[in-house]
């Protein structure tokens, strides 16, 4: 009896220990394939061209790549994908060919958090961003733009943050005015954009907000090739009191849109560029101003008391990552893209 129950025990000893190495080892290749899926090396940045391997689990499983989240392929690219300039899909479901580097240094701009690698767009946006940091500085007294994230390299999903900007399209332009000396990389990290709220929430700073941001925000507007611009609603609010001041066109306050957030920065958003088939555009602005119902229905909601909940809500499952087969198929081409290698014809799909 002793015999054989020494026996029961020492296989539970085997089957435990088989167990435990079984969970380290799918641990470890778990941590590998998200280490691989990770940031990029300081070694793959350094080689201009280069785009990181994918994750050994998926390396030559074009099936597998399909379901990995398009965040973790996206987010891993170091330049641009060496095609045409086109912005494929739409703002929150696309990616971007031929991106263009927004010059981390420019006479009128300074870029910030170098190390996301987000100063890419399409030529038009880049060309746009350094426009209006010139004009503005010469024509409305902005000491120079501090330029946050544009997109990726090559668009599309990013690691963390937005959910926009992955075609190349959006640009995002802090409040904060530039500095009259050049910033270090340390400080493009580390330094805080101002929010120009208010203390109540539902109104600007007065000892921050200027006539010199209105006058900003309106020269950004009048751009032809601006879309649109987010913008707080209480920043809204101000721009619609500024704009009466300035006198003049007020036009270009139907192009600034209020929403939530934006009040350490604005959003700059140009429409679907000429020659990019797979762009899909956005819904236009209408002639409103936005400043008279808009601003009512805003404030409501921004002053309105938090309902009392009872009993605990239910948290709902968080959203799926997008993946690379929730793209358009244009996007796979601009992943694989190699400088001197033919790409591969996909099918555009407009």
């Amino acid at each position: 009896f002793k015999l054989g129950q020494s026996r029961i025990e020492g296989a539970g000893r085997r089957l435990m220990r088989d167990a435990i190495r079984r969970k380290v080892l799918a641990a470890g290749l778990m941590a590998a394939l998200c280490q691989a899926a990770g940031a990029t090396t300081e070694a793959q940045a350094a080689q201009p061209g280069a785009v990181p391997p994918l994750p050994v689990a998926i390396e030559g499983r074009p099936e597998a790549r399909e379901q990995v989240p398009a965040k973790q392929l996206f987010g891993r690219t170091t330049d641009a994908a060496p095609l045409n300039p086109a912005a494929i899909g739409f703002y929150s479901r696309g990616c971007l060919a031929g991106g263009e580097r927004l010059e981390i240094d420019g006479p009128a701009w300074q870029a910030m958090r170098l190390s996301r690698n987000r100063n890419w767009g399409h030529p038009q946006l880049v060309r746009l961003v350094r426009r209006l940091a010139v004009d503005a500085k010469k024509h409305d007294g902005w000491p120079g733009l501090l330029v946050g994230d544009l997109s990726q390299p090559r668009g599309g999903p990013m690691l963390t943050g937005h959910r926009s900007h992955q075609i190349g399209l959006d640009a995002d332009i802090w409040f904060t005015p530039m500095p009259d000396r050049r910033l270090s990389r340390r400080e493009r990290e580390r330094l805080s954009a101002t929010s120009m709220l208010a203390s109540d929430r539902v109104s600007v700073n007065g000892e921050i907000w200027s006539m010199t941001h209105v006058r900003l925000i309106r020269r950004a507007a009048s751009y032809p090739q601006t879309e649109r611009i987010l913008v707080h609603p209480a920043i809204k609010k101000a721009l619609c009191e500024g704009a009466e001041k300035l006198g003049g066109n007020k036009s270009w306050l139907a192009k600034v849109r209020p929403y939530w957030g934006h009040h350490y920065h604005f959003h700059l958003r140009i429409g679907c560029p000429a020659g990019s088939v797979g762009c899909k555009a956005q819904k236009p602005v209408t002639g409103d101003l936005g400043c008279d119902e808009e601003l009512a229905y805003w404030h409501r909601l921004l002053t309105q008391p938090k309902p009392r909940i009872a009993t605990p809500q239910k948290k709902s499952k968080p959203r799926p990552p997008l993946t690379l087969a929730g793209l358009p198929a244009q996007c796979r081409q601009v992943l694989d893209a190699r400088p001197g290698v033919a790409p591969a014809p996909v099918p555009v799909q407009r």
